[in-house]
């Protein structure tokens, strides 16, 4: 939907609470015109209702106005001496129509100081979660995300067990384009396992000014461009799942291209503009082996002395290792049990089906792939039938039907048409980005499916909370409270939280007693 429907929608809601609501406006002592003016009635509601005028600005926050609004509906009745639970519950089954019946068919009175204090102990557990909610909605879409990583593609900077905390505001928060949906979560309500938000209506694309740019090798957590599966990580069931936006899978890869770059991978390190891109000292790359070895290593020494953490394989004495960065390979070859190590690569020029842009015109793989332009949001570029398969879907899907414009490409001949119109070249709407991980021969990226659009990206993950190690069954302590970025091995802070966290019940105990010995 956009923004001129949604105000026209917007207008319809303010006509339907005037007609139901304007002689209660009177008996509460206002002028009736006064529910009628949009937004100014909010602000007159919550003075009738005794509630604080900053819940107007809940009303219009996506998400949290599916709560704020039935809260509202039932203060409403309340506020005019309808607080039995028929009343409650008619008002919410009705979806606040219920207050149509008491505004012209009930003789009420407006109690203006009404106690705010839940009569019961089980509407007080009703407000309080309520209101939790409430505030973690607005925190978990506008300031910090958690978010836990499934997979080994960006291994030795980020470990699989890392929970993480990802700021939307560091390169602006986006506001929700799917305004109906099961809050806190994303594509799917746990347990039940069941589809977490209605496609329709959409909000258009808005996002928050942040303070930085994404940066070259910025670890980033965006929305999988080319997501068509009914949850994460649920493949195989052969259906095709259309998903909006900001309910398509979080994935999080290292950004290595930016808007502008010329990017090429060669023999599986990345060239930016001709030049070999350095990544921070806490990355390391990985690439995959086949170790052949007179006899069977230990996991536990491969795990914990190679530091070995990622899946392999073991068949006719050769291991096929899915990942192994160079200091651990250095240290592998030195154990006399090995006999021969090889790596797993690509030949130039081979085209590995599934490779974007998917096309035996442009024979990549994974090892060597490219050169490829890296959209800019202004830059133009040439289209004919040679370039078409590297920006077909920006042009139909991500500046197309994602963004609500019916954009069609077709071929006649050597001749491209957008919507039956010949174009030989493009300007791009938005700025593109190159994700990949940092596990050059295990990770799922941008070169399986091309660009990533900035409306896409969600945000940056700054802190590690919490590292759990599957293999040992155990914390890792020294990751706990470590931030993502810097230069250096991660300093844990855990103990100055756990001291600042003592020192806070110790003060806390000290100030209760010291107000008790006064009393």
């Amino acid at each position: 939907m956009s923004w001129t429907g949604w105000f026209i929608f917007f207008l319809i809601v303010q006509v339907i609470h005037f007609a139901g609501t304007w002689k209660l406006y009177q008996i509460a002592g206002r002028k009736a015109w006064e529910a009628a003016v949009p937004v100014y009635n909010a602000v007159v509601l919550m003075k009738i209702i005794n509630r604080p005028w900053w819940w107007t600005i809940l009303l219009f926050v996506p998400i949290v106005n599916l709560i704020m609004f039935p809260v509202v509906w039932v203060e409403t009745i309340r506020s005019f001496g309808r607080n039995s639970t028929t009343d409650t519950v008619l008002v919410l089954l009705t979806l606040g129509l219920y207050i149509y019946y008491i505004n012209y068919t009930q003789n009420v009175t407006h109690i203006k100081d009404r106690s705010l204090k839940p009569r019961t102990s089980t509407g007080e557990w009703v407000s309080s979660i309520l209101f939790a909610v409430v505030a973690a909605t607005i925190v978990h879409t506008y300031f910090m995300q958690p978010f836990t990583i499934p997979t080994s593609s960006l291994e030795k900077t980020l470990l699989v067990g890392d929970f993480l905390f990802v700021s939307k505001f560091h390169y602006g928060a986006r506001t929700p384009m799917t305004p109906i949906a099961f809050p806190m979560v994303h594509d799917t309500i746990p347990v039940i396992k069941t589809k977490s938000y209605l496609s329709k209506p959409q909000i258009p694309y808005f996002r928050f000014p942040g303070f930085q740019d994404i940066k070259r090798n910025d670890i980033v957590v965006f929305n999988w461009p080319v997501d068509t599966v009914n949850a994460f990580q649920q493949y195989g069931d052969g259906k095709y799942y259309y998903k909006p936006i900001d309910k398509k899978s979080n994935y999080v890869k290292r950004c290595v291209g930016l808007p502008g770059d010329s990017l090429e991978v060669r023999d599986g390190y990345v060239f930016i503009n001709g030049k070999q891109n350095e990544l921070p000292d806490r990355a390391k790359l990985q690439f995959s082996y086949d170790v052949q070895v007179n006899s069977q290593l230990n996991p536990e020494m491969l795990y914990n002395r190679y530091d070995i953490t990622d899946r392999y394989g073991f068949g006719n004495n050769t291991y096929r290792f899915g990942g192994i960065s160079e200091e651990s390979l250095n240290m592998l070859k030195n154990n006399p049990n090995v006999v021969n190590i090889s790596r797993f690569r690509s030949e130039k020029g081979v085209w590995n089906e599934g490779t974007f842009p998917d096309s035996q015109n442009y024979p990549w793989n994974n090892d060597f792939f490219g050169p490829l332009y890296i959209p800019k949001k202004g830059a133009t570029v040439s289209i004919t039938p040679e370039t078409l398969p590297l920006y077909k879907r920006i042009i139909e899907v991500y500046e197309g039907s994602e963004i609500g414009i019916d954009n069609k490409i077709t071929q006649s001949g050597t001749q491209v048409l957008l919507n039956d119109q010949p174009i030989t070249d493009y300007t791009f709407k938005m700025d593109y980005y190159w994700m990949m991980g940092d596990n050059r021969n295990n990770s799922e990226d941008a070169r399986t499916w091309g660009f990533v659009p900035f409306n896409h990206v969600v945000g940056k993950p700054v802190f590690v909370w919490m590292s759990w190690d599957g293999m040992n069954k155990k914390v890792r302590w020294e990751r706990l409270f470590t931030t993502v970025g810097g230069s250096g091995k991660p300093v844990s802070y855990f103990m100055y939280f756990v001291i600042a966290l003592i020192a806070y019940f110790a003060y806390d105990f000290y100030r209760r007693r010291k107000k008790s010995a006064k009393r």
